[in-house]
């Protein structure tokens, strides 16, 4: 911008806001300006086609598995920066070289960022937990009881994913559907209560149907501390074989909309004995009612003897 002078010039006088169209104006540059963004991040990747990049909100130098930048020069003194050694970096051009989740990222690997391509897939943004029993888990949610995240989301927003992969998302439930039916998975449900002690639960199964079957979720058997809130006895707080449910598209067993009614889609019957996706304290059964302080859910494959 500072060896074209007219061409920064111009563009300051068409993003400065100007009399009553000034918030408009504003609004559009706001608009342009994460466009472009989110455009050269693209670009830094010619070869990998990543439809869920705005939830990195972040730089290329976040993604674990990123491919290598090339060398660049330095300023002026003849020394080259080479890219980051990124311990794992397949090729683009080979989609196969790609983990299809995160239980396939080599022993060592640290927890963060990483490109997955699920079979069938484009590549996908998640976040790889490889410190919680042995790793290679695939967080399909987080969220924390001070979120910025609005929960209260459409279907079609659920449905691709929202929010920050590092910090409170939701990974999408198309993307978890498509990740859930490569393999036999498990699923570990994590929550803080309001006493900041973290009880878990496991079901040894886990799947959801697609979206013609709205999503149902299937689970296993329950092993854990938290207690099993999602396999409840009661069909008023069932949420094994619900379907999901969002604002704007009621598949609840209750005559009313529970989504709707309760700020955030999830697989609810009539109600819930559990909700995660909330803005606000979250609830797990008898655990935690309404004041849990966070939540994770992660996902990997099955181990059997």
């Amino acid at each position: 911008m500072a060896g074209h002078p007219s061409r920064q010039a111009k563009t300051t006088q068409l993003c400065a806001p100007q009399g009553a169209q000034g918030d408009g104006m504003a609004t559009q540059c706001l608009c342009l300006l994460l466009l472009t963004c989110l455009l050269a991040l693209a670009a830094s990747f010619p070869d990998v086609d990543i439809r869920n990049l705005y939830l990195l909100n972040g730089t290329m130098d976040d993604i674990m598995n990123a491919p290598p930048e090339p060398s660049e020069l330095g300023d002026g003194d003849g020394h080259v920066r080479q890219a980051r050694d990124i311990a794992h970096h397949p090729p683009a051009s080979h989609a196969s070289a790609w983990p299809k989740d995160c239980s396939e990222l080599p022993r060592g690997s640290h927890s963060g960022v990483y490109i997955i391509q699920p079979k069938g897939l484009h590549h996908l943004v998640v976040y790889c937990e490889m410190n919680v029993t042995h790793g290679g888990w695939t967080v399909l949610q987080r969220n924390q009881r001070d979120t910025p995240v609005t929960w209260a989301e459409s279907w079609s927003t659920y449905k691709f994913g929202f929010g920050n992969v590092r910090t409170e998302y939701w990974l999408g439930t198309e993307y978890i559907h498509q990740i859930a039916k490569q393999k036999v998975y498990q699923v570990r449900f994590v929550i803080q209560d309001s006493a900041d002690t973290f009880s878990f639960a496991d079901y040894n199964l886990f799947s959801v149907e697609d979206e013609s079957h709205g999503y149902r979720l299937r689970l296993g058997s329950y092993n854990g501390t938290a207690g099993d809130a999602m396999t409840s006895d009661n069909p008023n707080n069932m949420h094994d074989n619900m379907k999901f449910s969002t604002k704007d598209r009621d598949q609840d067993t209750y005559s009313k909309n529970c989504a709707y009614s309760y700020e955030g889609g999830w697989w609810y019957s009539s109600c819930y004995s559990v909700r995660l996706n909330y803005k606000g304290g979250m609830t797990w059964g008898s655990l935690c009612k309404g004041n849990c302080k966070s939540s994770l859910i992660l996902i990997k494959p099955a181990s059997y003897c």
